[in-house]
C-alpha cells in the first residue's frame, strides 16, 4: 500500500501516526513538511481531499498565526494559503495520503481508518493504548 505522511519529527502526534502506519508493515513515503512544504496545488488538494476547510488545516495555536492577524475572519481562503505556503508551521499535521483516502490525523489513531487491519497492540509513545493485547481499537 502506497501511504504518504506529511510529517514533522517534533510533534508527538506525527511520531505516533507515523508509528501506526510503520506498524501497520507499510514504509511510508515521508514529507517533512517544514523543509520540503507542498505546492499551492499539494496544499488545496489535501485540504479538500480531507474534508476540511481551509482554517481548519491551520494550526491556530503557534505564533504566527495572531502575529499575522490570520484569526481575522474576513481573511479569504487564498489569503490563508499564501500564509500556509510562506509559513509552512502554520499547516497542521499529520496529513496521511493512501489509497483509502486522505485525513488529517488528529489524533492519531485516525490513520486507521486510512490503513489495513492492525490486530496486533499498539500503545502510542505516552503508553496510551490504542489496539489492544486482543487487537480491538481502543478509542
Amino acid at each position: 500500500m502506497d501511504v504518504t505522511i506529511y510529517h514533522n519529527p517534533a510533534c508527538g502526534t506525527s511520531r505516533n501516526t507515523l508509528a501506526l502506519i510503520r506498524h501497520a508493515g507499510i514504509e511510508p513515503t515521508v514529507i517533512e513538511y517544514l523543509q520540503d512544504p507542498p505546492s499551492r496545488a499539494a496544499l488545496v488538494e489535501l485540504i479538500a481531499a480531507a474534508g476540511l476547510s481551509v482554517r481548519e488545516a491551520m494550526r491556530q495555536n503557534v505564533p504566527p498565526y495572531v502575529e499575522r492577524g490570520l484569526d481575522d475572519p474576513a481573511l479569504t481562503d487564498d489569503a490563508l494559503i499564501e500564509a500556509m505556503l510562506r509559513e509552512p508551521i502554520l499547516i497542521n499535521r499529520p496529513f496521511v495520503v493512501s489509497p483509502l483516502g486522505v485525513r488529517l490525523c488528529r489524533p492519531s489513531e485516525l490513520v486507521l481508518d486510512l490503513l489495513p487491519p492492525i490486530t496486533r497492540p499498539f500503545s502510542k509513545e505516552d503508553g496510551e493504548v490504542v489496539i489492544d493485547a486482543d487487537g480491538r481499537r481502543v478509542s
